[in-house]
């Protein structure tokens, strides 16, 4: 870990990375004190981490790559700024370009390239690729999000999270990228930040190799982003992205991770830095700042949906309970009052009034809010027999850790008067269809309103609890319709405007590239009607 003075420089260097991530967010180029030319090559590939695109708005999206000659040896690329050129085509050959340009991939920035490119048509699909010197990368394809007064007539949806290298294959993204999707929502744990480099599900994983310092992060990224599934699931579609705790630290809360560490910041900073290197972000001003960074954005679908995309993770109040060190726990109410102070906040004031201003100002058919965790209430004791939640025990890192959160959430889905809204979860590694309510124990009614329906998605491979204790929890817990732990994969909406369908996709076998994948689930939410149909 950082001394006190590595602590400074990093904060120093994330400081000045804001400038940085502007230029290159905006595909700019700086005047580089030393520069490369296609010789920087030296015969090696510069493009295996293949592209991405993602942040879509309805005349842009961002496109981007990293220029690195070998995924497990960052300093095989040569520490020089490199030139790099990027066309945009209205076809997969290429032979109508509808954008050029030229970016910089700065050795500060990982030599990553984020390219906004703007003036683009709506709802149209776009090719896209990178070349340096000689060589050019895979193709993208990506497409624009409808005009604003549109209402489009479908949305394919995928959503997938938790994707740990070590416990299996990505097999998942394979499926994904066949499915063909308008759209994929990443919703957290894209990386893990410890596991060995080098082998993948070994019979027995420990933790090892944990990611602290901006190398290690980002030698973390070009690990995963070297499989050719995930490469798949990102030349498809344009992503939209929330980050959890594994990107950072587990189970961190603002500026607490499970250690107590004093340097957590300089380690926050460095993992947030390395998050935007590898992911195809438009980042809102001020961009990386201080070891801080938003996440918190808004994407429109036309008129056929908003998604309100929240970080779960950086503004929270830390856990409750556990003294002498951070993270998680399970608690009972009764035995934890700070677990009910209503000052404890999941997503942070300021969070919360975007969320609120978001909601009201809506006109989409369908608000759908792309978060991290499972939002309805999971007791791990058998609620319905003792008829009152303060006697349950929950998980102290989800929503249950934060109830008074979760109630002012609730309360500002009802007043908005949003439309339809969908919740969309990870974290937990187990499907789950869910009903939300105000009060978890009793049926819905005038005064206790549906609130909206949530879909949690199980992981792309990291493994969870046995499914007969998940089973337990569906019983015990009023709001979980359906729960199932034993299966990795990920979630595929169809959503119209008269109503929207999710589709649980399960792999035989996470552990085989090769996985065949079936749906085990279908569920279906009508237009003005929430809850299950």
């Amino acid at each position: 870990m950082a001394a006190d003075g590595g602590r400074r420089a990093l904060l120093l260097a994330a400081a000045r990375v804001s400038a940085l991530a502007g230029l290159a967010a905006a595909g700019m180029t700086s005047p580089p004190a030393r520069s490369a030319n296609h010789s920087a090559n030296n015969g090696a590939y510069p493009f295996a981490l293949g592209v991405a695109s993602g942040s879509p708005l309805p005349d842009a999206v961002v496109i981007w790559t990293r220029i690195v000659h070998d995924p497990l040896n960052a300093q095989a690329t040569p520490q020089v700024a490199l030139p790099v050129r990027w066309e945009m085509a209205a076809d997969d050959g290429f032979r109508t370009i509808v954008a050029q340009g030229a970016a910089t991939a700065l050795p500060e920035l990982a030599h990553s390239v984020h390219v906004d490119v703007r003036g683009l048509a709506p709802a149209r699909w776009y090719w896209y690729r990178f070349m340096l010197g000689g060589a050019v990368s895979a193709v993208g394809r990506t497409r624009t999000a409808p005009a604003p007064q549109d209402l489009p007539a479908v949305l394919k949806l995928a959503v997938a999270s938790c994707q740990h290298w070590e416990f299996g294959s990505y097999a998942a993204h394979r499926h994904i990228a066949a499915a063909a999707p308008d759209l994929v929502a990443f919703v957290g744990d894209y990386i893990y930040e410890w596991g060995p480099y080098q082998l993948r599900h070994p019979a027995h994983a420990v933790r090892s190799d944990e990611s602290f310092t901006l190398a290690e992060y980002r030698a973390r990224y070009a690990q995963y982003k070297s499989d050719a599934d995930l490469q798949a699931a990102h030349h498809a579609a344009p992503w939209i992205l929330a980050w959890d705790d594994h990107e950072v630290a587990n189970d961190y809360a603002g500026l607490r991770d499970e250690r107590l560490d004093v340097n957590f910041a300089a380690r926050r900073a460095a993992a947030y830095q390395a998050y935007y290197e590898h992911q195809p972000l438009r980042l809102p001003a001020p961009g990386i700042q201080n070891g801080m960074m938003r996440m918190h954005q808004r994407y429109d679908w036309g008129r056929l949906a908003r998604f309100h995309v929240l970080d779960n993770r950086q503004y929270r109040a830390v856990q409750a309970c556990t003294p002498g060190r951070g993270g998680s726990s399970s608690v009972r109410p009764r035995d934890c009052g700070a677990l009910l102070d209503p000052r404890r906040t999941m997503l942070g004031g300021e969070q919360e009034q975007w969320l609120e201003q978001g909601l009201k100002t809506s006109t989409a058919r369908w608000n759908i809010l792309a978060q991290q965790t499972l939002m309805a209430q999971c007791s791990q004791l058998p609620l319905a027999l003792q008829g009152n939640s303060r006697d349950g025990r929950y998980w102290t890192d989800g929503w249950d850790g934060y109830p008074a959160a979760r109630q002012r959430l609730y309360d500002t889905l009802l007043a908005s008067g949003a439309a339809n809204p969908l919740v969309l979860s990870g974290d937990v590694h187990t499907f789950y269809a869910a009903e939300l309510r105000p009060d978890p124990l009793r049926p819905a009614s005038r005064g206790n309103p549906m609130v909206a329906t949530e879909f949690c998605g199980t992981s792309v491979t990291s493994t969870s609890r046995p499914q007969a204790r998940t089973q337990q929890y569906v019983d015990m817990n009023a709001q979980l319709k359906y729960g199932r732990s034993d299966k990795r994969g990920f979630m595929l909406l169809d959503v119209r405007p008269e109503r929207c369908v999710v589709d649980f996709r399960a792999l035989d076998d996470a552990r085989d590239t090769g996985s065949g994948i079936a749906t085990i689930a279908q569920f279906s939410v009508k237009d003005g009607t929430p809850g299950l149909a």
